[in-house]
């Protein structure tokens, strides 16, 4: 292996490159897989926990803080101690803690080795993104690109599927099993082959702890805030106020000292080039409908058409079929077209598919959202593969780590402040939409007396408590029909955003093409 004295890449055998690369996204895969794979199984993990509804979910909440705070740091650990190394470790501690997760013995122990798979998984997220673009020149990175980006969009979309299947047909406990045979296979492989780069261990000595503390105060009260204030009213609550003020006291260590740093813990240089800016913006936005829509549909499914998690898991594996089928076609694509032409009509896409769902009603089901998750399944894919691509394809090789680091955060926080904002606005939007219905609920509206009457009618039987009956029934009615209305205005709100956002690939520089 010989590295060329112009250019920081190292140069692999092909069968080499593509035997690591493919172990290295299957635990990505597997990693942002289990941000979501206990979503839709969250009620069986409660009961066997013998836990409240808050409590459990933390099971989800410490994954998202703990992959987060990993996220930027993989680059520093991977020049230390080697990228090779590196993600060997974090594949064996997130198989490690995957077993532990399926042997918790209560709730406390379970959120502490989620936590630990957490960071070990966000640890790998980022490095595989960094080692494409080590292990393949720059005219062979079409089809890995095209890999990694249906990863990292098959995940989310497919995870409450998976979950819900394993729970419903063995135990919650095998969310967390399969993750063993793959794991102990994916760090075998890595660490079998050879140094993708050299360890460079004299940057402990000069390593700054109190900026990397700075930065896990930051992100991690970040990450926190986001997702507990959205439930718990924001400032009123203790913990959330405390979050946040660990998030601008780390915010302000870890600025401080990474921009006034001879030798900064990230190279946050690269916001100086355009494309990866404009880039970061648009995977951010992407970030909030893929979290997003990844929530907000299944509760739709769940709490208006009182679909299980099996039915809710069907509807959404349209996403994983489409992604799947679409990505052969999408190699084609990239190399015979300009890269923001294609990362604007993927947005324009996505924004056509977000917006067509925003019509739904209470008995919205499969036959609605096939067409709306088509258009808005490939749009995200064309849209995560090639903006990265746009984000990266300018940088100099030794900024790539940094970048890869900065920029999967940037998505991860598009999609907290994503549901944060869905969060925060649902119960509001509902409650004003309730209050619009219940004016309509008066003696001179001819359609309420009307539907107040037939339903009268159908409990006749019941003598005097029928009137009550037919209430109870409108009010419910009108209870759902505004949690609808809410979703709908949050959709449209969300593809005007997309659509926005699409602009600026108008000011991006143009990249070269790649090649197959």
């Amino acid at each position: 292996m010989t590295k060329s004295s112009t250019n920081t890449n190292w140069f692999f055998p092909p069968k080499i490159a593509w035997m690591i690369f493919i172990a290295m996204i299957f635990g990505n895969f597997m990693a942002i897989l289990d941000i979501q794979i206990v979503a839709s199984s969250l009620n069986e993990i409660q009961a066997g926990m013998s836990a409240s509804r808050y409590e459990v979910t933390w099971v989800q909440t410490v994954y998202l803080i703990a992959e987060i705070i990993a996220i930027p740091m993989s680059s520093i650990c991977a020049k230390i101690i080697s990228t090779r190394v590196y993600y060997s470790i974090c594949a064996l501690g997130f198989t490690i803690s995957s077993l532990f997760c399926a042997l918790a013995w209560n709730l406390e122990s379970l959120l502490v080795f989620r936590a630990f798979q957490g960071f070990m998984g966000g640890g790998m997220i980022p490095t595989s993104m960094t080692t494409l673009y080590i292990l393949f020149a720059e005219n062979k990175r079409t089809l890995p690109l095209v890999l990694f980006g249906m990863v990292s969009t098959l995940g989310p979309a497919i995870g409450p599927t998976i979950g819900g299947w394993l729970t419903n047909n063995f135990s919650w406990h095998w969310m967390f099993l399969i993750n063993i045979i793959p794991g102990i296979i994916i760090t075998v492989v890595v660490f079998a082959n050879r140094n993708i780069d050299q360890p460079d261990y004299s940057l402990l000595k000069s390593l700054d702890w109190l900026c990397l503390i700075g930065l896990a105060m930051f992100l991690g009260g970040l990450e926190y805030f986001l997702d507990e204030g959205a439930r718990q009213d924001w400032f009123t609550d203790t913990g959330v106020s405390s979050a946040f003020l660990i998030c601008v006291l780390g915010a302000m260590i870890f600025f401080y000292r990474n921009l006034t740093s001879s030798t900064p813990l990230l190279d946050l240089s690269v916001f100086k080039n355009r494309n990866f800016v404009l880039s970061s913006i648009i995977t951010f936005v992407i970030g909030m409908a893929l979290y997003g829509l990844g929530y907000m549909i299944p509760v739709f499914l769940g709490q208006v058409r009182a679909l299980n998690s099996s039915q809710i898991g069907q509807i959404m594996m349209v996403n994983g079929v489409v992604m799947f089928f679409f990505a052969p076609f999408l190699a084609w694509i990239i190399p015979n077209f300009d890269a923001r032409k294609t990362v604007f009509v993927g947005l324009v896409l996505a924004a056509s598919g977000i917006w067509m769902n925003s019509y739904l009603n209470v008995q919205s089901d499969f036959d609605f959202m096939l067409w709306p998750q088509i258009y808005r399944s490939i749009g995200l894919m064309i849209c995560l593969i090639v903006v990265s691509h746009l984000a990266m394809a300018n940088l100099p090789m030794h900024k790539v780590a940094d970048a890869s680091g900065i920029y999967n955060v940037m998505r991860n926080i598009g999609g907290a402040v994503g549901l944060a904002l869905i969060n925060s606005s649902l119960d509001w939007l509902t409650a004003l939409h309730v209050t619009e219905l219940n004016n309509f609920m008066t003696p001179e509206n001819m359609i309420f007396v009307e539907y107040l009457e037939n339903l009268k009618a159908q409990y006749r039987d019941l003598g005097d408590a029928a009137e009550q009956l037919a209430i109870g029934v409108i009010y419910k009615d009108i209870h759902l029909q505004a949690i609808t209305t809410s979703f709908n205005d949050l959709l449209r709100i969300l593809a005007m955003a997309m659509l926005i956002t699409a602009l600026l690939t108008f000011f991006m520089d143009r990249t070269r093409k790649m090649e197959m």
